[in-house]
């Protein structure tokens, strides 16, 4: 697990330098030279999970699984929603969260496939049905409404990654995600951290749970 601790702590890491000062600004606030920073180059090798460190196939567990689908799966959606608020929005901060918010999550996909492979769990090819009717509306959205659907979107979308990702590191037996939970939980919660400040520069309530 060492190069997953590893470049999960430089992508939280690439994540907080630019996410922070964007949701700092004032709405619609402009960033100085928005093309200096260069995206992080994903590695050229491919990694793998040390073969000891992996339990055997018949040790996992469905939840174990369907936790790695769901992830999975919801990297894609925030991904794609990413790269929808820099083409879409017209406030320069959300532009710039959107496509900081795209490569995290692709690098957090990056790192997440090795070990959904090593367990028989196939790459999604699209989000969740759910997920594919948010980005729906968002794309009929235009201006202050889009920004508004986006950012609330996002708040959801975190709260209940970190509640995913904490059941997971308590109720799983098996050592390898156990671990993989704990390390990611404190991305999540700066990511959460970073949308709630740009919600509020934004004035954006998260929809009240029903």
């Amino acid at each position: 697990m060492k190069w997953l601790r590893r470049d999960l702590a430089l992508a939280a890491a690439v994540f907080m330098a630019g996410a922070i000062a964007i949701a700092q600004q004032p709405p619609g606030g402009g960033m100085q030279n928005p093309g200096s920073q260069a995206p992080t180059q994903p590695s050229q090798t491919e990694p793998t999970m040390p073969t000891e460190t992996m339990p055997s196939s018949s040790s996992q567990s469905f939840g174990d699984m369907d936790f790695l689908h769901k992830t999975l799966e919801d990297d894609l959606a925030q991904e794609q929603m990413g790269q929808l608020a820099a083409q879409k929005s017209q406030s320069d901060d959300v532009k710039q969260f959107g496509q900081k918010m795209a490569q995290i999550h692709q690098q957090l996909t990056d790192q997440i496939t090795p070990v959904a492979k090593k367990l028989g769990v196939d790459q999604p090819r699209q989000p969740s049905k759910k997920d594919r009717q948010e980005i729906e509306k968002m794309q009929a959205l235009s201006g202050a409404d889009f920004d508004t659907a986006f950012i609330r979107a996002m708040l959801k979308d975190q709260q209940d990654d970190l509640k995913a990702f904490k059941n997971e590191a308590e109720s799983s037996h098996d050592p390898t995600m156990q671990q993989l939970a704990k390390m990611d939980e404190p991305v999540l919660n700066q990511h959460l951290q970073i949308l709630e400040r740009l919600a509020q520069s934004h004035n954006v309530t998260a929809e009240s749970k029903k």
